[in-house]
């Protein structure tokens, strides 16, 4: 293990206190959370939310498509899930991605149903 001192404001040194045994946890999350956001992954899922809670017409729905990006991360978390390296973080991400991914495909199919007894 490697020591890392870091100044922080006051405010955020009280904020941290409690969970000070946790920090590397903690560190860890916000770091996945960052690299996250920075390849789209989050960006996606807030994206395909939006659309799904906005009342989209079936082609909107049946236009769903995730990135590159996310698709590499989602096959990279159930590669290493099937080899039993991934962490408990990981698995409740994967597991979020695979909720969703079960959401529009059910609009899909509903979409699709739609489309299809229209005139």
């Amino acid at each position: 293990m490697t020591t890392i001192t870091v100044q922080v404001p006051r405010a955020l040194e009280r904020r941290l206190r409690p969970f000070r045994e946790r920090l590397p946890e903690l560190l860890e999350r916000g770091l996945r959370e960052i690299m996250a956001e920075e390849s789209g992954a989050f960006h996606d899922e807030n994206t395909i939310i939006e659309t799904l809670t906005s009342n989209p017409t079936p082609e909107q729905v049946l236009a769903l498509r995730p990135s590159p990006q996310l698709q590499a991360r989602v096959s990279d978390l159930l590669a290493r899930s099937k080899r039993g390296e991934i962490s408990s973080q990981e698995e409740a991400e994967l597991e979020r991605y695979l909720t969703l991914e079960h959401l529009v495909r059910l609009a899909k199919g509903h979409a699709a149903q739609q489309m299809s007894d229209l005139p």
